[in-house]
């Protein structure tokens, strides 16, 4: 059985729109740790989250409380820069994955360039590994990316599924999954542990499993926004209990 990663920065995303200022002030939700606690106890194996430069969603205490808290492992998403090494020695996750960030972007788009970065990228790497972090890159699904993770010295390689989420043509699915398959057979040649990520969702998931030795998919997207759904006739209904117990004043 794949491994289960739920992503919950989105989460995160829903209680900055009210409380930006203001995020862990008693009143301010949804909790990432709360959704995650939830998550642990449908099954999922782990639980992904990404602080961000521009701490967009996730704050540097969602990300301590998911740590201390959530009762399963944390792959700790993040650039790999000083300021975020010097956070994830800090608190030492299992887990990280190295992802590319740009500011003008909605989510992480694309992989990391490792080819081109390989120098700043394989210290990273290192150092993080020195902590006892597990590393995982964050890549387009190109043979040549995968050679590069192997010698930065990567424990894992997460191939970037957003172009084939993104297909809508049976040949363009198609020719994702190839790209998807000789990344995979590239990734087991050097000994990479297999993930995938990106726009992963209820209707494409099994499209991606014909590729072999995938050990986890890492999804938070769809998952959130079936919660949402799958919770809404709830939420009014508690709500409308509630407001049962209004009473018109007399006269």
């Amino acid at each position: 059985m794949i491994r289960l990663g739920v992503n919950v920065d989105h989460v995160a995303t829903l209680r900055q729109a009210r409380y930006r200022d203001e995020p862990h002030s008693p009143l301010a939700g949804p909790s990432p740790l709360e959704f995650a606690l939830a998550a642990r106890q449908a099954g999922a194996h782990g639980i992904t989250a990404h602080l961000r430069e521009d701490r967009r969603h996730m704050q540097e205490q969602d990300i301590l409380l998911l740590r201390r808290k959530a009762g399963l492992p944390l792959n700790l998403e993040m650039a790999a820069t000083e300021e975020m090494v010097d956070f994830a020695k800090k608190i030492r996750p299992p887990h990280v994955c190295l992802v590319p960030e740009n500011r003008q972007e909605v989510t992480t788009e694309g992989g990391l360039d490792v080819s081109k970065n390989l120098g700043r990228l394989g210290a990273a790497v290192a150092e993080l590994q020195r902590s006892r972090c597990r590393v995982s890159l964050f890549i387009d699904p190109e043979p040549a990316q995968v050679e590069a993770a192997a010698l930065a010295g990567a424990d894992v390689v997460e191939l970037h599924t957003g172009c084939y989420a993104r297909a809508r043509t049976r040949t363009e699915k198609l020719r994702e999954v190839r790209r998807l398959l000789e990344a995979a057979f590239k990734a087991h040649q050097h000994g990479l542990e297999l993930h995938a990520g990106h726009g992963l969702n209820y209707d494409n998931i099994q499209g991606i499993f014909v590729v072999p030795g995938l050990a986890e998919v890492n999804i938070g997207h769809a998952i959130i926004c079936r919660a949402v759904m799958e919770g809404a006739q709830k939420a009014v209904r508690d709500m409308l209990r509630l407001l049962k117990k209004y009473r018109l004043a007399p006269g």
